[in-house]
């Protein structure tokens, strides 16, 4: 799915939400959920987009419907020590597209 492609199903209301997953090394992706499944958006070229930062998103996505988004981010203390015996899951935080900060 590119960008392209997201715009279109959010003005039809076909995307439920966003998250915008960080990863080690400064690395955030972007991910629309919709129809009961999780597309990974990818640039003009077919590879990954990749997003800069939460501005940056912003920037991608004026044309966009209001949707909710989430931040997800590995906890970095249950990465290094691993020791948890329940489930170990995603730190999630919501992010306002609509508000600079």
């Amino acid at each position: 799915m590119t960008l392209k492609d997201l715009v279109a199903l959010a003005v039809e209301g076909r995307v439920v939400g966003l998250e915008l997953l960080s990863l080690e090394g400064g690395i955030y992706l972007l991910r629309a959920q919709l129809d009961g499944q999780t597309r990974t958006l990818l640039d003009e070229s077919g590879r990954t987009l990749r997003v800069r930062s939460a501005t940056h998103l912003r920037e991608l996505l004026r044309e966009v419907p209001r949707l909710p988004c989430m931040l997800v981010q590995q906890v970095v203390h249950d990465e290094m020590c691993g020791q948890r015996e329940e489930p170990i899951t995603p730190l999630r935080l919501p992010i306002f597209l609509d508000e600079p900060w």
